[in-house]
């Protein structure tokens, strides 16, 4: 997991936890794509308590969802499977192609001395255009003129500071005039009316800088936004074209070269390739890989997963995959060049047969790969774990090395196909070998794997929730529990 630091000035932001069994919850930005942890965005979520729409108002039903998505209102974010609120889409002010939560200001200017705490609002004034213009209204008792104007001083040097720019107006009026709800919270949108309207005893500017000002804080914002989004698509263009430049690259040299260690070589250098010049940091960190011998077991994030580890781990693997993809004329020609073994997964006899050549295989010294999650979800989390990968450890008398992937989640979510910038790591756990013989070793040993990897995945505990096997996009048959292939 990477270590993080603190700013002295962060903002602390309370989490709301985990959704509930049956729920899913995701952050998007303005485009409607999914954004990495840590990134702001719109908070939708989707599960059985989300309602149906608005009563005889089909109108405002449609604009309250995306997709089978439910739109809050709130803008949030996302780290290690918990949603962090930040605010409410409404009361979010932009200006100058920046976002500004009214209550981080609103609390730095009630501070002020002769400014009445807790009687300050910040708002957007509505306008022609998009953008808006961002006003402070703050009750003082202070009358004399040279004392008003330090505060007025002192409001627009907490704006800069906090929000990055100056108010566009600051209204000191008298007590009551900021509105509240009898519960004591502030009624913004009715303090702007009030503002509007000219009744707080302060006037606007002139109408041509207000038309003016709107224009330019609409035509930046807009510009940003669209810069924004035209550097995503231009970014995953540029991705897509790599892997496929690397992919006429490396295809004809996995046909003809007949030994299999030589393809392992071209196929770890084009994955090394491949995150370098898309501009993907690869951190490898912990314990020695065994070169031979082992059985890697890895927490299943994204697409990304495997191109990951054979660009982090050095000589020669042999992926575990499911047998679904062994008749596909290019998966399955691509990982029997390099070795993959196929498992079925939903015939118990065959994965039994098939099961035995994984254990063949690690007995006669191969290291292989396997996901023991059976399948990656779009939601953060880490799944139970199947046994077979472990109980083939044990059959065969190797140490199972846990393997922890973090970041390929946020580069390329499951569901999505437009990839992101990001770093990924890849952490390997010390070897564990089984104490004794038969399934409580294997129990063992599958428990304490999952731990280390969920010690340092940063994501949350999803064992226990069912309703996950519906993500599966493969099929909806149970998945067979002597199999562990990805």
């Amino acid at each position: 997991m990477p270590v993080t630091t603190v700013d002295d000035d962060a903002i602390e932001v309370v989490a709301c936890g985990s959704p509930l069994p049956g729920h899913q919850f995701r952050v998007v930005d303005e485009s409607g794509r999914e954004v990495p942890e840590r990134r702001q965005g719109r908070l939708q979520f989707t599960g059985p308590s989300a309602t149906v729409g608005y009563h005889e108002n089909a109108r405002a039903t449609r604009d309250l969802f995306d997709g089978d998505w439910l739109e809050t209102g709130d803008l949030a974010y996302v780290a290690g499977g918990e949603v962090y609120p930040t605010g409410r889409v409404k009361d979010i002010i932009i200006r100058g192609g920046r976002n500004i939560h009214p209550h981080e200001l609103e609390a730095a200017i009630g501070n002020l001395p002769g400014i009445r705490r807790g009687c300050v609002a910040v708002f957007a004034a509505a306008g022609p255009g998009r953008a808006d213009r961002l006003v402070v209204v703050a009750e003082s008792r202070e009358e004399d003129e040279p004392a008003r104007d330090r505060m007025r001083r002192g409001i627009e040097a907490a704006a800069v500071d906090i929000a990055g720019i100056a108010p566009d107006d600051v209204v000191l009026a008298p007590p009551r005039a900021v509105l509240k709800t009898s519960s004591g919270k502030l009624r913004r949108a009715a303090t702007r009316s009030r503002y509007l309207e000219g009744r707080l005893h302060e006037s606007a500017p002139a109408l041509w800088r207000q038309l003016l000002g709107l224009w330019l804080s609409a035509t930046a914002a807009g510009l940003v936004a669209r810069t924004h989004l035209m550097l995503g698509r231009a970014f995953a263009g540029y991705w897509w074209a790599v892997l496929l430049a690397l992919a006429l690259v490396v295809w004809p040299l996995l046909i003809v070269l007949p030994r299999r260690a030589w393809r392992w070589r071209v196929v770890h250098a084009a994955a090394r390739a491949m995150l370098k010049v898309t501009g993907t940091r690869l951190t490898v960190s912990g314990e020695t890989v065994p070169e031979r011998g082992a059985i890697l077991v890895a927490n299943h994030c994204s697409y990304l997963d495997s191109l990951v580890l054979v660009a982090a781990l050095p000589g020669e693997t042999a992926f575990v995959a499911k047998a679904e993809l062994a008749p596909q004329l290019i998966a399955g020609t691509f990982l029997r060049r390099i070795g993959a073994l196929f498992v079925e997964r939903f015939n118990d006899a065959r994965g039994l047969g098939d099961m035995d050549d994984v254990i063949a295989a690690a007995r006669a010294g191969r290291r292989l790969a396997v996901y023991p999650e059976g399948t990656l979800t779009r939601r953060p989390g880490l799944l139970a774990f199947k046994l077979g990968a472990f109980a083939a450890a044990v059959a065969a008398r190797v140490p199972v090395v846990p393997v922890t992937l973090h970041g390929t989640r946020s580069v390329l979510r499951a569901g999505q196909w437009v990839p992101r910038p990001g770093d990924v790591q890849v952490t390997v756990g010390p070897r564990l070998f089984a104490e004794q013989d038969g399934f409580d070793a294997a129990i063992a040993i599958r428990d304490a794997a999952r731990a280390a990897i969920l010690a340092g995945c940063g994501e949350p505990d999803l064992s226990g929730e069912e309703t996950l096997l519906k993500d599966r996009r493969t099929t909806s048959r149970p998945a067979s529990p002597r199999s562990g292939a990805a």
